[in-house]
Order: structure tokens, then sequence, then C-alpha cells
């Protein structure tokens, strides 16, 4: 007995298949890949030189590096911790954390509050940025040793007694009488 492998049935067309089809209404496919691109434009690409990914990083800091150099950076103190995949920064503009190619960036009237864990036993120390809409966002660095926990820790309260303004309901209650 022989055996064929792979399907017999043949792909579906049609309405069951594609919402948009209309049968006499839209013309049929060309039969060529979506993401396809015509010559012309792959010749175009063709003499273009491509640049690698490291280069394109290095263009990205230093395009960061000129904002900065047009806006006055404050006196005061800085957090940043990384490791291999992950990094946190927190300054003067906010608190911006980045994931192998994901990143965000939280003003600081963005941010509910700030948590800081360090596990009981292993070197992975987390910190979780959460909103004032009830989402948060943690991250975890990598410390080389469980020493560099309590440093952090001292810097990163330093940044949020300087930047982070925690407003007390009754802050706001003698603001709204005056």
């Amino acid at each position: 007995m022989e055996q064929r492998i792979g399907s017999s049935s043949q792909p579906l067309e049609g309405a069951g298949f594609d919402p948009a089809y209309v049968p006499g209404l839209t013309s049929p496919g060309s039969g060529e890949a979506e993401d396809a691109k015509p010559a012309d434009v792959e010749a175009a690409d063709a003499d273009e030189p491509t640049v690698p990914a490291e280069a394109s990083e290095e263009a990205e800091e230093a395009e960061e590096a000129e904002e900065t150099a047009g806006e006055e950076i404050p006196d005061g103190p800085v957090f940043e911790a990384s490791d291999r995949r992950a990094r946190i920064v927190a300054d003067h503009r906010g608190v911006r954390l980045s994931l192998d190619d994901q990143a965000c960036e939280f003003r600081w009237d963005e941010i509910g509050a700030v948590e800081t864990e360090s596990p009981r036993f292993g070197k992975r120390f987390t910190i979780t940025v959460h909103t004032p809409d009830r989402r948060w966002y943690p991250i975890e660095i990598e410390a080389t040793s469980r020493a560099s926990f309590a440093e952090w820790d001292e810097q990163l309260d330093a940044v949020m007694d300087k930047y982070f303004e925690d407003e007390s309901p009754q802050t706001v209650e003698e603001e709204s009488d005056l």
C-alpha cells in the first residue's frame, strides 16, 4: 500500500476563507506573496548600503545624546542599572525601561509608584513601575552580586526623593481650600 505525505485537500477559496471575496466583483490575486517587492524596488534597495545592527544602535545613541545636549540637564541624582538584556534609567525626565528590543518611558507625572523587590535567594532585582490607571510594568535586572541590591535601593530612593512628587489627600484638600 502506498501512502502520500502531505494533505490531499486543496486550499479553500471563496467567502468561507476570505470574507472580502465577492465573486464577480473582485479580481483574483496575482499569485505573488503579499510582501513581495517589484523588481525596480529591489534594485533600488540593492544600491543602498546595508547598515549592521550595531551601527544603527550607535546612531540611535548619538541622536539621543544630541537631544539631551540641547536640553539643560539639571544636577541631580540618576539611577541606572542594566544587565545583558534589561536596563532601567531613572533621572530628571522620568523612568525608562528596556528589555531586549522593547522600551517604554514614563514621565514623573505618569507614575503612581515605583516598587523594588530583592529576592531572598538569587541575584534578580525586580523594579515595578505602577501607573495611576492600575497598570504595572515590572523589569528584572540580574546583579553581579547580592551586595548591589542595597546600593541600587539607595540610588533609586535618592532619585525618587528628588523628582517623584507624592500628593497626599491632605495636600490636595489644602490646595482646594485656597
